[in-house]
C-alpha cells in the first residue's frame, strides 16, 4: 500500500529524509501500544523504551502528519489557558507544580535535540506582543504574576522604542520577551523523535489508522489490516481520534489553523525585520504569530476556522495579515500556505489522564502543544512505570463536553467565538 505523504507546506518541502515505516498487518504485541505518531506519542515511546519497555506506535498517516508536523513551531511555557483557571481548580501549590513542569517541557526540547542529535533549527527567544493600550497593562500584570507567584523570572517588558530595536514594525506597543522559550521546525523535530524512538527499539507503523480499541487486561488496538496488543495503551491522536473513544472526543474540538511562508527574503532583508530572530505572538484571542525560517522566509500564522471549513481566499488573507504587521513585505510573494486541525478543550486546559487501570490519554493542548506534548509523553510514561503522582494532579483538572453533541457543537462554538472576536476589537 502507498501511504500518502505529508501535506504540502514549507515544513514538508524542507523536511530531512526519513524512512517509510510499514503498515500494520497481522498480529503484533508489545508492553505498550501507542496511538499517534506525533510528539505526544513518540515522546511517550522514547521515555518507555529508555525504561526497558517494548513499544508499538500506530500512526494513521505519516509520522508528524498532524499538528506536530505543521504547527507554528513556537515552544512556550504554560498551557493554552491562563494559570488562574488551573489555580482555581487545583490551588496555588499544585498550579505552581504544573507551571514548573511546563517549563520542563520547554527544556526537554533542547535536551532531546542534544541527546539524539535532532537538527530542527531550535532557536531560543519568544515574545508576546501588545497591540492595544490595555494590553500593555495585561503584559505587566502577567510579568508580575509569573515572577511573584510562579517564580518565573528573566522576562523583559519592552516598550515601543525598545522593541523596535529588534522588530521592524509599528503595530505593537510593547513586548514581553522571554529568552527561555523559543521556536523550531516542528516536522524535523518530530521526525527526529521518531528516529530516536526507532533506535531504542520502538516499532512504528504508518498508514495504520486505529479503528477501535478493545479494553481489558490486555488492550487490543484494531486497524484495517491488523491488530496490536499490549498490557498498556496510550491514546495520543488528539484532534484525529476519529471516533475511537467518543467519551474523550466529546471533550475536545478540532479547530483549523493556518500558516504561510513568504518567498525567500535574503539574509539582509530578513534580519532587518527580526534582528534577534525571536518568535512573536500577539495576545489577541484570535492571534497572529510569526518568525523567520532558516532560509530567510517569514513564517506567518493567523486565521482560525471553527467551522471545519477553510476560509475562502486563504492565500490573500494570510498575506494581508502579514503586511498588517510588516507593510514592507507588500511586494513579496507567498510561496506556501497550509493548515490543519489542532485540538482545543472547553477551558483550554490540558486534558491528560487514564481510563481504567491501563489506558492513558493526552489531549486538549489548545494551540500550546510544542512543549506540552513532550511533557505529556514523559508524565504518561512515568505513570505506566508506576509513578503516577504527576499524572494524578493533571487528572484533577475538570473538563466538560462541548455542548451540542457531534452535530451541533461546531455551530455552537462558531457563535461563541464571535464574542471573542468582538472583544479583540476593543481599544
Amino acid at each position: 500500500m502507498s501511504i500518502p505523504g505529508h501535506i504540502p507546506s514549507w515544513y514538508s518541502a524542507t523536511a530531512h529524509p526519513a524512512p517509510d515505516h510499514p503498515q500494520l498487518r497481522g498480529a503484533e504485541r508489545a508492553d505498550v501500544v501507542v496511538l499517534g505518531g506525533g510528539i505526544t506519542g513518540l515522546s511517550t515511546a522514547i521515555e518507555l523504551a529508555e525504561r526497558g519497555y517494548s513499544v508499538i506506535v500506530l500512526e494513521g498517516e505519516r509520522v508528524g502528519w498532524g499538528a506536530s508536523g505543521r504547527s507554528g513551531g513556537q515552544a512556550i511555557f504554560g498551557y493554552g489557558c491562563d494559570m488562574s483557571k488551573i489555580e482555581a481548580q487545583l490551588g496555588r501549590d499544585d498550579a505552581r507544580k504544573l507551571f514548573d513542569w511546563s517549563v520542563e517541557g520547554v527544556e526537554l526540547i533542547a535536551e532531546r535535540c542534544r541527546k539524539y542529535a535532532i537538527d530542527c533549527d531550535w532557536r531560543p527567544g519568544h515574545a508576546h506582543a501588545a497591540i492595544k493600550p490595555r494590553q500593555i497593562d495585561e503584559l505587566k500584570r502577567w510579568q508580575d504574576d509569573l515572577a511573584g507567584n510562579y517564580g518565573y523570572t528573566g522576562t523583559e517588558l519592552w516598550d515601543r522604542a525598545r522593541l523596535q530595536r529588534d522588530l521592524a514594525t509599528e503595530r505593537y506597543r510593547a513586548l514581553l520577551f522571554d529568552p527561555r522559550s523559543g521556536h523550531l521546525h516542528p516536522l524535523n523535530y518530530t521526525l527526529g523523535l521518531a528516529r530516536a524512538a526507532q533506535a531504542l527499539g520502538v516499532r512504528i507503523f504508518e498508514g495504520s489508522r486505529v479503528e477501535s480499541v478493545v479494553e481489558g487486561a490486555e488492550l487490543v488496538f484494531r486497524a484495517a489490516h491488523g491488530e496490536a496488543r499490549g498490557r498498556f495503551g496510550v491514546l495520543a491522536g488528539n484532534a484525529w481520534l476519529s471516533g475511537v473513544m467518543p467519551k474523550l472526543e466529546a471533550k475536545i474540538m478540532p479547530v483549523g489553523t493556518y500558516i504561510c511562508a513568504s518567498a525567500p527574503l535574503g539574509a539582509q532583508r530578513a534580519n532587518a525585520l527580526i534582528r534577534n530572530h525571536m518568535a512573536v505572538a500577539d495576545i489577541n484571542f484570535v492571534l497572529d504569530y510569526f518568525r523567520l525560517s532558516r532560509d530567510h522566509r517569514m513564517l506567518f500564522g493567523g486565521r482560525v476556522s471553527y467551522s471545519k471549513l477553510d476560509p475562502p481566499g486563504l492565500r490573500a488573507r494570510m498575506k494581508s495579515r502579514m503586511i498588517d504587521v510588516f507593510p514592507q513585505l507588500g511586494d513579496v510573494a507567498v510561496d506556501h500556505v497550509w493548515g490543519g486541525y489542532v485540538d482545543i478543550s472547553m477551558n483550554r486546559a490540558p486534558h491528560w489522564g487514564r481510563i481504567g487501570s491501563n489506558l492513558y490519554f493526552a489531549q486538549g493542548f489548545s494551540g500550546h502543544g510544542i512543549a506540552a506534548t513532550g511533557l505529556a509523553g514523559r508524565v504518561i510514561a512515568e505513570s505506566i512505570h508506576g509513578q503516577s503522582a504527576r499524572l494524578d494532579i493533571y487528572q484533577r483538572i475538570r473538563h466538560v463536553d462541548f455542548p451540542g453533541g457531534r452535530l451541533m457543537r461546531t455551530p455552537a462554538l462558531v457563535l461563541a467565538m464571535l464574542w471573542f472576536r468582538i472583544k479583540d476589537l476593543r481599544p
